[in-house]
């Protein structure tokens, strides 16, 4: 049955290449099983219309898996700044990517004097990035290793949404004039759009405000957009994204320094916006994913978060006042992404095994 599973998406290993383990949880025995295996940080993962799909390591490698289960290496790559938190980041293939083979890519890009995050546009062809162009960069001038953000969504209306981190410098997430500790919307050539909400300020892609390091972005089933970030000590956050909206940081927070001084004014102020959800101790959420249901029902419009610090998959059900469920087990070392595959089953990437496992319904 697993290799018919793995077959249903277009990824067949050969007998033996798998060692499943079954866990526990509240929606019944689920089986977790690795894909992949050998990566170092992995970041990312997309699944290919034909079968397959593509995962990045934060080293700058981007590979494809084919439907045998071999593994391609993709040239064409930009050079990344791969230092500190630095790296190849998150990888977006369009809705319409099966027609014209245009996919995104977010790094961090050297520059003078440091690096800043960066989107890429390119085409895959035949295991190469074609056409590669870099549409949207931060500008020169921010320094430091820490805080790029760079989560990617496509919206319903195909615009392109990007998060940047503040980058550890606090007061530029509350600055219009910034473009740091921002959720950023543009379209396909990096331009802002012209229904943004401070077309005049920055370069004019600012959507959200008031962010730390937000490592999560995702669309809703209805199009709303969530957003998940690192707060400091404490007060990692959920927030339902809204045009416009000042999401806090550092004006106020529910962490504290990491030497225990008070962040800000508070954890309230009017005309800020309130997470839906947080957490104290913090967990490091990274990577996010609003389910389906198609595998388990009971899950549907569920949040799954990847924990970097607890070495878990958090499932959050926003309908039960965003109770969480820790699904941990020997495989989920440092979650850095989580998706949904096509046939409803849960990928995620493991940092601390180099590998994409998946887990699905025990038969």
């Amino acid at each position: 049955m697993l290799m018919g599973y793995l077959g249903a998406l277009g990824v067949a290993l050969l007998p033996g290449a798998i060692r499943a383990s079954d866990l526990a949880i509240s929606a019944g025995t689920v089986v977790i099983e690795p894909v992949v295996t050998g990566l170092v940080e992995p970041w990312s993962l997309a699944f290919l219309p034909e079968g397959g799909f593509l995962v990045t390591e934060r080293d700058g490698r981007l590979t494809r898996v084919d439907a045998a289960g071999d593994r391609h290496a993709i040239a064409g790559l930009p050079e990344v700044f791969a230092r500190g938190q630095g790296g190849l980041f998150d990888l977006l293939l369009p809705r319409d990517f099966a027609e014209r083979r245009e996919l995104f890519l977010s790094f961090a890009i050297p520059q003078r004097g440091g690096a800043g995050t960066a989107l890429a546009r390119a085409r895959l062809e035949a295991d190469r990035l074609e056409d590669l162009t870099v549409v949207w960069q931060m500008p020169p001038g921010t320094r430091g290793g820490v805080h790029f953000g760079g989560r990617l969504a496509e919206g319903p209306e195909g615009a392109i949404y990007l998060t940047v981190g503040e980058r550890g410098a606090f007061d530029p997430a509350q600055d219009l004039g910034a473009l740091m500790g921002k959720v950023l919307r543009m379209d396909r050539d990096g331009r802002p759009l012209p229904d943004n909400p401070f077309p005049d300020r920055a370069d004019g892609t600012v959507w959200s405000y008031g962010h730390r390091n937000p490592q999560g972005l995702a669309f809703d089933a209805r199009g709303q957009l969530w957003e998940s970030e690192h707060g400091a000590m404490g007060g990692d956050e959920i927030n339902r994204i809204e045009p416009g909206r000042n999401y806090g940081w550092p004006v106020i927070a529910y962490g504290r320094h990491y030497g225990g001084e008070r962040i800000g004014r508070g954890t309230a102020e009017a005309g800020v916006a309130q997470p839906v959800h947080y957490w104290d101790p913090s967990i490091a959420p990274s990577g996010h994913m609003v389910y389906s249901g198609r595998l388990w029902p009971d899950w549907a419009r569920d949040h799954f978060l990847g924990s970097l610090k607890f070495d878990y998959v958090a499932r959050l059900d926003p309908d039960a006042g965003w109770a969480e469920e820790a699904i941990r087990a020997e495989e989920t070392g440092r979650v850095r992404d989580i998706r949904e595959a096509p046939d409803g089953s849960i990928w995620f990437l493991s940092v601390d095994r180099g590998a994409v496992f998946r887990m699905r319904p025990k038969d």
